[in-house]
């Protein structure tokens, strides 16, 4: 289904634009460098409320459905991966376009 959104997701890690896990996401927002937020679907809810604060208050877009965390994994080489961040603007508008054709 979303098969050409998760190879690109993993082009994006190879070029070194994507940031994985909590910690490094939410200091890539605080410090203006993330582009766009993707969290998994079992990811916790109070870890959702908090990258939705994230989102609409720096602006930057977010995808929180669609995804399980062992899905988001697989393609990046971990067993699982809750939280992500891409920090490169056409990277993340390519990503975007992608799920909406998907979508379609």
């Amino acid at each position: 289904m979303n098969n050409k959104f998760l190879q690109f997701l993993g082009i994006t890690k190879k070029s070194g634009n994507l940031l994985e896990g909590y910690n490094k996401c939410e200091e890539a927002l605080k410090y203006g460098k993330a582009k766009l937020i993707i969290l998994s679907e079992d990811v916790s809810q109070n870890t959702k409320d908090k990258f939705e604060n994230y989102s609409l208050r720096f602006n930057v877009p977010i995808i929180n459905n669609g995804f399980l965390s062992e899905e988001l994994g697989k393609i990046l080489g971990r067993k699982e991966i809750k939280v992500l961040c891409i920090i490169d603007y056409k990277m993340s508008t390519k990503l975007i376009e992608l799920l909406k054709q998907e979508n379609n």
